[in-house]
């Protein structure tokens, strides 16, 4: 199966595509294909890295 985020390390900051109104989230873990995100306007969210795509925000470390 194909690893949408495979990139993604904590700390990174992403953004949902799908949902711009959670904001911009600062990834917490990743642990196989679960990331766990805490988004600005959202909260804390763990999200299945094989169903949603999220992107890098433009001042991700």
């Amino acid at each position: 199966m194909l690893e949408l985020n495979a990139f993604l390390t904590p700390g990174n900051l992403v953004v949902n595509p799908k949902e711009p109104q959670w904001g911009r989230g600062q990834v917490q873990s990743v642990i196989d294909r679960l990331i766990t995100v805490n988004f600005e306007n959202a909260g804390k969210l763990t999200i299945n890295g094989s169903l949603i795509e999220l992107e890098l925000s433009e001042d991700s470390p």
